[in-house]
């Protein structure tokens, strides 16, 4: 009876055979979740794109593009900027252009009338003092303009590169159209003026003796009620007389003046 007994191997289930990787003695579940983090983090990697000419691998470009919003929004600060400038400027020269249009405005003329030495005398220290008494016509030819004559004009009177005597024009008020006669006083005084006396002296020879009225006035310019800034005319009257006599009426035998605004 033993003897017909059969003895049959065990054949063990393949199907039941553990797929994970058996852990370590004393490793902990938290080691084991760390490294299904870690496996999942290397499957995180973007794919690898072969090449189908020499299968090399190349990486593709990120599919997120770097945000733009603070530069884009710098840039249209700058562009509304540039904007409001251009509009400020365009606007500033239209509203010139009309004024110019309305107004038409228009530089005060200024002509000598006469001219009188009432003193040119060379003082014992060799010192020269000049009085010039001059008549003087200023024109305002603007039909809608006013001029405010202010405070700090200087006229002055050359010979050569020599300032003989200065003065100044009065303050006033210069309407539409009008024209204003202005006496101006004028004196100077110039030291070491020997060479000066001597060489007006020899001129008045000739009698041709060029003199040079400079001009410097400060002016405000008012359009209806409206004053605006001050403005400078600058000018210049080549004058050329006959004699440098004290007490005497001279006589101006040419006149040549040019005048231009100044901001």
């Amino acid at each position: 009876m033993a003897d017909n007994q059969k003895i049959h191997p065990i054949v063990a289930d393949v199907e039941a055979r553990p797929t994970h990787p058996l852990m370590a003695h004393g490793m902990s579940s938290s080691n084991s979740e760390m490294g299904k983090g870690n496996s999942v983090q290397r499957h995180s990697h973007p794919p690898v794109i072969r090449n189908s000419t020499n299968n090399i691998p190349v990486l593709p470009y990120p599919s997120n593009p770097p945000k733009k919003g603070s530069s884009s929004c710098f840039c249209k600060c700058i562009c509304w900027t540039i904007s409001l400038l251009i509009l400020l400027l365009i606007s500033l020269a239209v509203t010139g252009v009309t004024i110019y249009l309305i107004f038409k405005p228009k530089i005060p003329q200024y002509s000598v009338d006469s001219l009188k030495i009432s003193d040119l005398t060379l003082n014992f220290d060799m010192s020269l003092y000049a009085r010039f008494d001059v008549k003087i016509t200023a024109s305002n030819p603007n039909q809608k303009i006013g001029i405010y004559y202010e405070k700090g004009s200087r006229l002055s009177v050359w010979y050569s590169s020599t300032k003989l005597c200065q003065g100044s024009i009065p303050r006033f008020y210069q309407g539409h159209q009008n024209t204003t006669k202005l006496d101006v006083v004028l004196t100077g005084q110039n030291q070491y003026a020997s060479a000066l006396m001597s060489a007006l002296q020899e001129q008045q020879q000739t009698g041709r003796i060029p003199l040079d009225l400079k001009l410097d006035v400060p002016v405000s310019i008012k359009l209806g009620k409206l004053k605006l800034r001050k403005v400078r005319i600058m000018g210049t009257c080549l004058l050329i007389v006959d004699s440098l006599s004290a007490k005497n009426l001279i006589s101006i035998k040419a006149s040549t003046c040019k005048f231009r605004p100044k901001l």
